[in-house]
């Protein structure tokens, strides 16, 4: 009686056991189902960060063109950044410039406004930061080195990456292409110019000069 009460204990508690071991690898699986880290959706934020006097700059990037091209010396590119004021005052955003990669930066509507303990998104769709007239192609993997200039809380130099217009950033826009302005045809000094149609062209009308009558011949007297 001892060695069958023993042989089913001991039978017993490994079936407890195998059953605890099997429910194990269950239990891990929900989770991993329910939290798995494949499954989480994380936003892209490779842009730059930068805290200055108060001023929060939020991942900025410069928009290239699509993966495996550049944007070309000369062209332009778009610039995307998330801005908020901490301070108790207003500020504002004066000018933006990048000397190493653009020669100008265009902000539209001539600066940007930052009210006290307030965000200033400038997110798009369409660019509200243009650098212009690139002094070097602009691919995605490099780095500009951009200054945000602000009335109040000064000026701050950040190194911005730049993001290919692929995939996640596929839905920012490049800065708008300019229409073609009309030029106007010189005509050459010179060149013979077309008479309009049904315009007569003045003839001279030849000058008559009155012939002098010869002079009576005088008879001989006899």
């Amino acid at each position: 009686m001892i060695r069958a009460s023993f042989g089913k204990s001991v039978a017993r508690s490994t079936m407890i056991g195998g059953l605890a071991l099997l429910a194990v690898p269950a239990v891990a699986g929900c989770e991993a189902g329910l939290n798995a880290p494949t499954l989480e959706f994380h936003p892209a934020s490779g842009g730059a960060h930068a805290n200055f006097n108060g001023i929060s700059i939020n991942d900025a990037f410069v928009l290239a063109a699509p993966s495996g091209s550049a944007v070309p010396a000369g062209g332009s590119a778009s610039l995307f950044v998330g801005m908020y004021n901490n301070g108790p005052a207003h500020d504002k955003l004066l000018a933006v410039s990048a000397p190493k990669a653009a020669k100008t930066v265009t902000i539209k509507g001539g600066g940007v406004v930052l009210p006290a303990s307030s965000a200033a998104n400038l997110t798009g769709p369409e660019p509200t930061l243009v650098l212009s007239h690139l002094t070097r192609p602009l691919s995605a993997g490099q780095d500009v080195a951009v200054t945000f200039d602000f009335a109040r809380a000064g000026a701050t130099t950040i190194e911005v990456p730049v993001e290919p217009r692929s995939d996640y950033y596929s839905t920012y826009s490049p800065p708008p292409t300019a229409a073609p302005t009309g030029t106007a045809t010189a005509t050459p000094a010179g060149s013979p110019t077309a008479t309009p149609a049904g315009s007569a062209s003045p003839t001279a009308t030849p000058s008559t000069t009155p012939s002098k009558s010869p002079a009576p011949s005088k008879s001989p007297s006899k």
